[in-house]
């Protein structure tokens, strides 16, 4: 099976999306092949600023662009990175690897929502598109890797300690009294401390 390599990404005089292209015509003239997607070094930097990440390397999409049937296509490849994220807690640097499986399915046509469900309901697979001119591979890993950050990075041994709420010369308010119901609680046992009483007075 031959690989199919994107053409490099030409010069680009602003800091836009990494973009790398592959014509579904040629595609359909060479037919099944191997992806190797490797971002240059300006590339990681603009994926990097795009996803705001403190640092980026080692990226790469690899694996298979097969057809199905005539028309649609679709990709299994294997992405990995590493990426440096910060604390949401110390702000310090933490560092993740991710290997991710990525599945991607192009088609000529997909059929459209049955009129008789609801206007909110989703294609059972997410993961297809509609098949145009051409399949970007530098989107699909960017988009990819976007949605495998961990989205609360955490630094080894971090915690959250216990935060206040308090306007000038006004008692703080814990952490405990900002969760749902906590007001509710409060007057309960307000109106249970007055029943007490008024029984105790009533005797």
């Amino acid at each position: 099976m031959k690989t199919i390599m994107a053409p490099e990404s030409p010069e680009k005089t602003s800091q836009v999306a990494f973009s790398q292209i592959l014509l579904v015509q040629t595609l359909a003239q060479q037919g099944a092949g191997k992806v190797n997607t490797t971002p240059t070094t300006k590339e990681i930097t603009i994926i990097r600023d795009q996803l705001g990440l403190i640092g980026l390397r080692k990226v790469t999409l690899k694996g298979n662009l097969k057809p199905l049937d005539r028309t649609d296509w679709r990709l299994t490849a294997r992405l990995g990175a590493t990426i440096v994220q910060e604390c949401v807690v110390t702000l310090a640097p933490v560092t993740t690897r991710i290997e991710e499986l990525v599945e991607r399915v192009w088609r000529i046509d997909i059929p459209e929502m049955s009129e008789a469900g609801s206007e909110e309901e989703m294609p059972e697979n997410t993961n297809e598109e509609l098949l145009g001119r051409e399949i970007d591979l530098g989107q699909v890993l960017t988009e990819a890797l976007g949605l495998a950050l961990p989205p609360y990075p955490r630094a080894k041994d971090a915690e959250i300690g216990q935060t206040t709420f308090a306007q000038p010369g006004t008692a703080p308010m814990q952490d405990e009294e900002t969760r749902p119901f906590a007001g509710l609680a409060a007057l309960r046992d307000k109106m249970s401390g007055s029943s007490e009483g008024d029984d105790e007075g009533s005797e």
